[in-house]
């Protein structure tokens, strides 16, 4: 089929990949503006662009696909589909109307289930032993739009985001294929989603990388492991710098009821801290500017004690 595939990376790289592999080759790639990133400011290229060129893929990266010369431009493709995945941008009922069948979008999640811009981290969070990747009809209202295909797959139980990302991105080139073919050979049928199920997932800002010591040890876990690699777990440390969380797991170590979340209960030879129901133990921590390193290592640097409180957030 004729199809523009519109995305961003990482989560569209490998859907891009899939896609240009099969009957569907993408007629074109459509990608926001390549933008300074880095404490430089330098303009790098995106990986979904680079990848596209290496194919002979055309690229468009327009500032504002609705805008009527763009449009126009996309219409002479005569394209058949529209295929997103991660694009960013939310499209208008103009870009919507564009193709002659439809436009499909690859969410990272088993809709209506985690509806939102951030499926893979709110499956990790709420502890999901299963998810997976819907192929949907997009419609002018969040994630609504009927199902044509889902693919479903296990969570690893130490599985980070960003490793659940790479997974799901696989499965999600293979079912937008597959999805493609069914258009093609007049055998897709949508379903409807049950808004009974609908849960929401919003997009994770910076903050939401600070860990709170008064919620449970297996709950912190999994959400260090939904904010890996983006935004990052981090705990304040001492003289208000704050230290990156990279590996933790749950301690099976006793509490004492009167101890305050946030207290470390071991320091050698691993860093143990009391949460709000049981212990979390910090198996490699990366302070500010400073390689990683094992949480003991840390500690020793910043001579604190088993007994004493790592410092509150703002507190030097």
């Amino acid at each position: 089929m004729r199809t523009l595939f519109l995305g961003s990376p990482p989560f569209a790289v490998a859907v891009f990949r899939r896609l240009a592999a099969s009957a569907h080759r993408p007629q074109a790639l459509i990608t926001p503006p390549d933008r300074p990133r880095g404490r430089g400011r330098v303009v790098e290229r995106s990986p979904l662009v680079e990848l596209a060129r290496e194919l002979g893929v055309e690229v468009l990266q327009p500032a504002d696909p609705h805008e009527p010369s763009f449009l126009d431009r996309l219409r002479g493709f005569e394209p058949e589909v529209l295929a997103v995945a991660s694009y960013g941008v939310i499209l208008k009922r103009e870009l919507l109307d564009l193709p002659r069948v439809c436009c499909l979008n690859v969410h990272a999640s088993l809709l209506p289930r985690h509806r939102g811009a951030s499926p893979i981290q709110a499956a990790i969070a709420a502890g999901d032993e299963r998810t997976g990747v819907s192929v949907q009809r997009i419609v002018p209202a969040l994630d609504e739009g009927d199902v044509l295909l889902a693919r479903e797959r296990a969570i690893g139980e130490r599985e980070t985001a960003g490793e659940l990302l790479a997974a799901l991105a696989e499965l999600g080139g293979e079912a937008l294929v597959e999805a493609l073919d069914r258009l093609a050979a007049g055998t897709a049928e949508f379903t409807p989603q049950d808004p009974a199920g609908a849960t929401y997932a919003r997009k994770l800002t910076k903050a939401q990388g600070r860990l709170d010591w008064t919620l449970p040890a297996r709950e912190l876990d999994r959400w260090i492991r939904s904010v890996s690699p983006w935004p990052g777990a981090r705990f304040a440390g001492t003289k208000g710098r704050e230290v990156g969380v990279v590996l933790a797991r749950p301690a099976a170590v006793a509490v004492p009821p009167s101890t305050a979340p946030g207290t470390l209960l071991e320091v050698d030879p691993r860093m143990v801290v009391a949460t709000g129901d049981g212990a979390l133990e910090l198996v490699r921590v990366a302070p500010a500017g400073k390689r990683a390193m094992s949480g003991a290592d840390y500690l020793r640097g910043a001579r604190l004690e088993a007994g004493q409180a790592l410092p509150a957030w703002g507190a030097r």
